[in-house]
């Protein structure tokens, strides 16, 4: 029997925008997106939506249709949750492009999204402009996009340009969506690996936002002391074009009002330098985070004593590690388990729990789970089973990918995650493998089914492998490449590593290095042997670190 979730709540049944702004309220005037280098910087609810009504009508105008995509390459600034709020809550759909990609991937994101309109940070535009002219794109469709005024570039406008007028923002409505339309409409589109192949883009519709917004913050608030809550202070460094960031430092921030100074990028002395000179409490961060936290040495050098709790989530984080931060910063470290086709999340220790075990906790509230062993069948306590999912928070499907949706859910409309846990009777969860392929570099998908596509594009390579390969804290893309008879002797491993570090965003370089091997193990059919490989990792990794001066 699938393991219900113990708590259950209310979810509003509506859009986002009209979550954000309920229907007969009033928006707040406090500054809740700030800019972390400049406080003076900053979007109050009440101004957001003003700016959110001009989006409106320039969308409108534009021609841009209900459920056509918008995309957004940029860096974190403040008008990005008026982006992601204007663009989803007037029934487009945001997607957000990794500002690290280079050209063929933002071309891929680009035309597989079918995109109307792009927003993009000056900084970046020339990749941009690379991508839509491969792309065919037009570039009148193609706006500036930062958090200040900006000049022409390139015949590219400020997007100020095209959004309507204060007075006629005033005047323009969205469409409130029903029940219905809530659960069946795309807001954002986050692109994952899902458990194979390519990146896909992960249909989040309005109710995943808002149910996994609910959930997330009841699990947060759970276990709370008596008495009234104390008032938090984000820091927003999370990537906005990314799910995690998304949850917490736009729409989480807005409906608890909890100011959120965002950082363009993130640098760890800038980052300890914000906790301290904004006094923040709360942090949400991945595994690598902590790694610097307990690691590096700057850490002394910052007063981080108002920070009381982060909430780790988007990889793996060994017990130890959670422990040896807990106890040098004198703060909880909780976990939560999720992935982009869950929204964010769908398991969280109680926020206000010192849990010193390595658990990602319980299940959030309306969801239900069951794990699945290697033979297809339910496992109870104590026992390894493949994580499968269903609730409120689950992703419609994937766009434009019937195929691999199929694939990804079973026959009881459960989401096949890959990841591999156990529970106990209490119905706490641990992480404990992964079955699906793809790699986690800094909380960030590797589809080595990508690598694999760019390796084979090199003139002098035959035939390519991808795997992982495990780090000190994280795991390490790695390949195993087939040079072509006439190539070999000539071409090195480093020419090929060297090679792909241009082609690729920085945390898909192969920093596990690559090997030249005289054939890809494959199965009859021709599939990569994934578990051949696996093994093969695992003996050169073991045999790296019996070496004194090798480096993984």
């Amino acid at each position: 029997m699938p393991q219900k979730s113990p708590f259950q709540i209310d979810i509003p049944a509506t859009d986002v925008l009209s979550y954000v702004f309920p229907e007969g309220t009033r928006p707040s005037d406090q500054p809740i997106w700030i800019d972390a280098d400049n406080t003076l910087n900053s979007l109050s609810p009440a101004q957001l939506l003003q700016w959110v009504k001009r989006l409106g009508v320039g969308l409108d105008r534009l021609g841009i249709g209900q459920d056509e995509a918008v995309m957004m390459y940029s860096s974190n600034h403040i008008f990005i949750p008026v982006a992601y709020l204007g663009i989803a809550g007037s029934g487009r759909i945001f997607t957000g492009c990794n500002p690290a990609y280079g050209v063929n991937e933002t071309k891929f994101q680009l035309e597989n999204t079918g995109a109307r309109l792009v927003f993009v940070e000056p900084k970046f535009l020339d990749i941009v402009l690379q991508a839509a002219d491969k792309a065919k794109f037009p570039r009148d469709r193609i706006y500036l996009f930062d958090d200040k005024p900006l000049q022409a570039q390139n015949g590219v406008k400020d997007w100020r340009s095209m959004l309507g007028s204060e007075q006629e923002g005033q005047g323009w409505q969205w469409r409130r969506m029903s029940a219905r339309d809530s659960k069946t409409r795309t807001a954002a589109l986050n692109y994952s690996s899902g458990t194979t192949g390519l990146p896909k883009g992960v249909q989040i519709s309005h109710q995943n936002v808002i149910a996994n917004v609910e959930q997330s913050i009841y699990m947060r608030n759970l276990e709370q002391p008596a008495g009234e809550p104390a008032a938090e202070r984000w820091l927003g460094f999370l990537p906005l074009y990314h799910a995690y960031g998304q949850l917490w430092s736009i729409t989480a921030a807005a409906i608890t009002r909890t100011p959120v100074y965002y950082m363009r990028a993130f640098n760890y002395a800038e980052w300890l330098s914000h906790i301290q000179n904004h006094r923040i409490t709360h942090i949400q961060t991945a595994p690598p985070i902590l790694v610097m936290l307990a690691k590096r040495p700057e850490t002394q050098k910052y007063d981080l004593s108002s920070l009381i709790n982060v909430l780790c989530g988007a990889a793996p984080l060994s017990k130890e590690l959670q422990n040896e931060v807990s106890e040098k910063c004198n703060l909880k470290v909780v976990q939560t388990w999720g992935m982009t086709e869950v929204t964010c999340s769908c398991l969280h220790v109680p926020g206000h729990r010192d849990d010193r075990s390595g658990s990602v906790g319980f299940i959030d509230p309306n969801s239900e789970m069951k794990l699945i062993d290697e033979e297809g069948k339910e496992v109870g306590p104590g026992e390894r089973g493949e994580i499968h999912v269903r609730g409120p928070n689950v992703c419609i499907g994937y766009w434009r990918n019937e195929k691999a949706t199929k694939e990804t859910f079973d026959d009881e409309g459960f989401l096949r995650t890959g990841d591999v846990a156990v529970r106990d009777e209490k119905g706490w969860f641990w992480i404990v493998d992964r079955k699906k392929e793809l790699i986690k570099v800094k909380g960030f998908q590797v589809a080595p089914a990508e690598l694999e596509a760019v390796l084979l594009e090199h003139p002098d390579v035959a035939d390519a492998a991808v795997v992982a390969m495990q780090g000190e804290h994280e795991e390490l893309p790695r390949a195993y490449v087939v040079l072509k008879d006439e190539s070999k002797g000539k071409v090195t491993e480093k020419d090929i590593q060297q090679w792909t570090a241009k082609q690729v965003a920085k945390h898909k370089q192969l920093t596990g290095g690559v090997k030249l091997i005289d054939e890809v193990p494959k199965s009859p059919s021709g599939k990569i042997q994934r578990k051949v490989m696996r093994d093969m990792v695992k003996r050169d990794a073991d045999e790296l670190a019996s070496q004194p001066k090798a480096k993984l």
